[in-house]
Order: C-alpha cells, then sequence, then structure tokens
C-alpha cells in the first residue's frame, strides 16, 4: 500500500535509473540490412499498372463454419 502513495516518485526513479542505463550503455550498433533494389518490372507507372495475383483455393461453407464451431 505505502508503495501506491509514491508511484510518481518510483516512476521518476525508475525513468532515470532506465535514461542513464541507455546513456551509459553505449551507441546502437548499425544495422546488418543489406541495401535494397527495387525490381523495375515491381513499380507501376503512368502507363503499367500493378497487377497482384493471389492464387488460393476457395473454402467451401463447411469450412468456414469450422473454426467458429471450433471456437464454441
Amino acid at each position: 500500500m505505502n508503495t501506491l502513495k509514491h508511484m510518481e516518485a518510483v516512476f521518476i526513479v525508475t525513468a532515470a535509473m532506465a535514461v542513464s542505463a541507455s546513456y551509459l550503455g553505449g551507441a546502437i550498433p548499425e544495422a546488418q540490412a543489406r541495401p535494397y533494389g527495387a525490381n523495375p518490372d515491381a513499380i507501376a507507372t503512368s502507363g503499367k499498372v500493378a497487377v497482384v495475383t493471389v492464387t488460393a483455393k476457395r473454402l467451401s461453407l463447411a469450412e468456414k463454419a469450422a473454426p467458429m464451431l471450433a471456437s464454441r
């Protein structure tokens, strides 16, 4: 109960400790990501419309209802 009375002080002390730990912890290392080059075929321009093709089988009514029945 005493902790609840001093929650603001606990927050400030915790925030100060977190800030000082992050400052003293050193710099964040550089990312190891590779540079990305967009494929020219994937870029939509005014003369070319981007097309997305989704290939999947459609679910039957029984397959759609199965997850709902299982969750009950």
